[in-house]
């Protein structure tokens, strides 16, 4: 973080100051835990806790000063009441943020949006880039209008690539977060149908979407997918260079000759402008052969030559958690971890990495609600269920309650009906809850099977994983 004294701090959130103006505040943290010597501890209130309670402990292990709503004791900056519902620190620590980002002189910001992909595109572009300069791009999704402002002042303060992701729930929130970043440069992955029951119909999404290319200014660089339409038509809407990347020949960063490994990763062709490189990526599923093209163009845009570009795709990795996240447990089973979160286009993806897997034995796509789908939400369940049925899925598992959604056979007393051939289903099933999933597939899973688990934010899958996960050691007595 660049250094700021305390009353600085007090300066431009507009608080009223109590300490020792003179103060040096070197960082900002959000959890009293992990607090560090010259960080500013912002007291947020949340829905389960309130940071007022835990300033003592962040200042016992090194916090120096906190930002606060309420007063408490010791050196703090108390802001003013919020404009609307966000908790007044939150629009104190965006105020700081767009201060930071002032103070940053000559870096390229990358702006990220997308139905889905934004993060695992993020850390991609993060480690490209990293190989042309000091790029900060912190793992997980920090995409609203806390995360955000967190990614800005986080920042080294050498920084010469700061990537940035942008979600949205409507209308306005992307430009919102573009006023704080100012991106020199914007990313569309996709638009899908993800957050279409809060923004009311593709089109809405898709101009929501398109903020962070309005953006952009003419000196800037927008790289959009030229596989997807609506991405597409975008480069209407703004005077910077346009990037294209995609599989499409018409686009300007393309992968060609596609083979898949035996792993589920994939080698291609890296093509630019008549230039073609070998280049492969060791992270499954060709929508991540997508998020590599789209990291490639941002590569190219700030100047990296296209061999040093292949080559940094060759040793990416995945940064952030529960993103087709590759678990090799006992009896040669293959667990795969892709429980952040879920809409039905990253459903569809996963599912078709999950079929393209070489296996040996069964595959179990393990499913839990897809949220924020409106009225069609159940349709749309139902869509997925049968698209993992024409794939070829041998076994589909819906857990919980609300994924009934999908329309599989199964009861509480008699799970093994999941054999049964009802709704077209075979070999498939639902499931009420954790343990009767768990209980499910570990009496199912053998030697050569591949488990997929992939559900939205809120139904907490990575527990489910963990859980099966942990079961199927022992089952194999290996802990």
């Amino acid at each position: 973080m660049f250094d700021l004294t305390l009353g600085k701090v007090c300066e431009v959130v507009g608080g009223k100051l109590v300490g020792n103006a003179a103060t040096q505040i070197t960082g900002i943290s959000i959890d009293s835990r992990t607090a560090k010597p010259g960080d500013l501890f912002a007291a947020i209130i949340g829905e389960r806790v309130d940071g007022h309670d835990f300033v003592d402990r962040a200042m016992e292990i090194g916090a120096v000063a906190s930002i606060t709503s309420k007063s408490v004791a010791g050196d703090h900056v108390l802001v003013p009441e919020s404009p609307d519902s966000l908790d007044p620190v939150i629009h104190a620590i965006a105020k700081l943020s767009s201060h930071v980002r002032s103070l940053m002189q000559g870096i390229e910001v990358i702006g990220i949006t997308g139905s889905s992909g934004k993060t695992s595109t993020k850390d991609m572009i993060g480690q490209v880039l990293s190989h042309a300069g000091v790029t900060h791009a912190p793992a997980g999704s920090l995409n609203n209008e806390l995360g955000l402002p967190l990614t800005l002042l986080s920042a080294p303060q050498h920084v010469k690539y700061l990537v940035a992701e942008m979600g949205m729930r409507g209308l306005g929130h992307i430009s919102r977060l573009c006023d704080i970043a100012q991106p020199t440069i914007g990313v569309i992955t996709n638009v899908g149908r993800a957050h279409i029951g809060e923004v009311g119909s593709i089109e809405g999404i898709a101009k929501a979407k398109s903020e962070l290319v309005s953006a952009i200014p003419a000196t800037g660089v927008v790289v959009l997918n030229a596989d997807d339409d609506r991405v597409i038509a975008m480069r209407t809407l703004t005077k910077a260079t346009v990037f294209t990347y995609g599989l499409s020949q018409g686009a300007d960063v393309r992968a060609e000759n596609l083979q898949l490994s035996a792993y589920g990763s994939y080698n291609f062709d890296l093509v630019y402008r008549g230039d073609k490189v070998p280049a492969s990526i060791p992270i499954l599923g060709e929508h991540n052969v997508l998020n590599a093209l789209a990291a490639s163009a941002v590569g190219l845009a700030i100047g990296m030559e296209i061999q040093d570009i292949a080559r940094a795709l060759t040793i990416l990795k995945q940064k952030s958690k529960w993103r087709m996240e590759v678990h090799q447990l006992p009896g040669n089973v293959t667990s795969i971890n892709d429980a952040y979160n879920a809409n039905p286009e990253s459903m569809k993806a996963a599912l078709e990495t999950l079929t393209a897997i070489p296996a040996t034995g069964k595959t179990f796509a393990i499913l839990g609600k897809m949220h924020e789908l409106g009225e069609a939400s159940d349709a749309i369940h139902v869509q997925i269920a049968n698209l993992a049925s024409k794939l070829g899925v041998t076994h589909i598992v819906a857990v919980g309650a609300a994924a009934k959604s999908y329309g599989l056979p199964g009861s509480v007393s008699h799970p093994e009906s999941g054999n049964d051939t009802a709704g077209g289903f075979q070999n498939s099933v639902w499931l009420p809850d954790f343990d009767s999933a768990c209980d499910y597939i570990v009496k199912q899973v053998n030697s050569g099977d591949i488990l997929l688990f992939k559900a939205s934010r809120a139904e907490k899958f990575e527990v489910l994983a963990d859980q099966i996960e942990d079961f199927l050691r022992a089952k194999w007595g290996q802990q």
